[in-house]
């Protein structure tokens, strides 16, 4: 079989089926893309490479996968950091002008090539650290025009640099002064004008809310997602974060691709979401930075059989981070992850998270060949190390 580039002398991560799915003596073989094949040498076909890669017993994991960040925003809210550190509450913050609406005024004020350059240090970061798909969330517009001038960012973002981005419309985040007061107004205007908007102009690829006591109610989240649903696009959900709305179980019977944050998920919620396959995203991050003290079920959703996905989070006011590997650290050391389940969090329950599971998370035939190539002596060493990176290399539609 002639193919393009061939990676031999590796230990793989497939990460197929249960686990890591480790083949110790391993190669990767791909042409146009795509992986033609990936597992051990001697079970190999005859394969005539026209580039070949020594890896030199180097681990190759799928590249990872950010399933959830709002990394285009303008401004930054450090000032709402020193006084979460004397005292003042997420909430209280928020019901005093700060956060969400603070980053839409400063977000608002800037044009779209000011997004990009802003968020392109971050994106950066994280394939600095072996990304190579990555969901970017609007949310900080929360106008028609600015929500979609985000999306646009976002995905000039995919542009600018070689990376998968999914792109995910939160116009239901939080209320705009324009609408103080009226928030059953606001989700008109998102149902009515902005969904249909930004699928009508192919911007997005599913659509969020924020489902909670300072966000939105779960009827007005139902009826973001019957709009998100007459336009053709799938839902996730900012849910169970701060109180239990039961917003989980509300996104699971819309199908819900994923329901994100989940510290104050209850038993119902996790039976709902196990029934509708819809993942469970953890996010560290903003659970260690809040400061938060009340942790995700995650031995219920284990028993459940719900699959975890780990995301980063990365936005201006609960989570900067822009470091995959250190959320794969806090997500086993905050939350009791296992290695295996820390790295199958940032790769192939990501992808199951993002509906991209048939194309990207698991090295196997078909799918494109995105690796991460590391210097490790063992997986666990992506988790257990903090600061310190050990990718050789990054793959990406099988180019360096």
């Amino acid at each position: 079989m002639r193919v393009e580039q061939l990676w031999s002398n590796a230990r793989l991560a497939t990460l197929r089926g249960e686990g890591l799915g480790v083949v110790e003596d391993g190669l990767i073989a791909a042409t146009d893309g795509h992986i033609v094949y990936a597992g051990p040498r001697g079970d190999a076909p005859m394969l005539d490479a026209e580039t070949i890669h020594d890896c030199e017993g180097r681990w190759i994991t799928p590249g990872l996968i950010d399933c959830h960040t709002h990394l285009v925003f303008a401004g930054n809210r450090a000032r709402e950091f020193e006084l979460r550190l004397a005292g003042a509450s997420y909430e209280e913050i928020a019901r005093a002008g700060g956060g969400i609406v603070s980053t839409m005024a400063a977000t608002r004020a800037a044009s779209e090539e000011e997004l990009v350059s802003a968020a392109l240090p971050r994106l950066d970061a994280m394939l600095a650290e072996g990304v190579t798909t990555i969901e970017i969330k609007s949310g900080y517009g929360l106008s028609e025009a600015d929500e979609c001038k985000i999306l646009r960012a976002a995905r000039a973002l995919g542009e600018r640099r070689a990376v998968n981005v999914t792109t995910t419309f939160l116009g239901a985040h939080a209320v705009p002064g324009e609408f103080k007061g009226d928030a059953d107004g606001y989700i008109e205007r998102v149902c009515e004008a902005m969904i249909p908007a930004v699928a009508a102009a192919g911007l997005a690829d599913a659509v969020d809310a924020f489902c909670e006591g300072i966000g939105f109610s779960p009827d007005q989240v139902r009826r973001v997602f019957g709009a998100a649903r007459a336009n053709g696009l799938p839902v996730k959900l900012h849910a169970e974060q701060l109180s239990n709305l039961h917003g989980a179980a509300l996104a699971a019977e819309f199908g819900a691709l994923s329901a994100d944050h989940l510290e104050h998920l209850d038993e119902a919620g996790v039976a709902a979401m196990a029934r509708a396959g819809t993942v469970a995203v953890l996010l560290p991050g903003a659970f260690f930075f809040t400061r938060e003290t009340r942790l995700p079920p995650v031995e219920a959703l284990r028993r459940a059989g719900v699959p975890i996905a780990i995301a980063t989070d990365c936005n201006p006011g609960t989570s900067p981070l822009t470091s995959p590997l250190l959320a794969m650290n806090m997500a086993a050391t905050l939350f009791r992850l296992t290695v295996d389940e820390c790295i199958a969090g940032m790769t192939r329950e990501a992808a199951r998270a993002l509906g991209r599971l048939d194309r990207v998370g698991t090295l196997e035939p078909g799918k494109s060949c995105d690796l991460a190539i590391w210097d490790i002596e063992e997986p666990a060493e992506l988790v257990y190390r903090m600061g310190f990176n050990p990718l050789h290399a990054r793959i990406f539609g099988g180019q360096v």
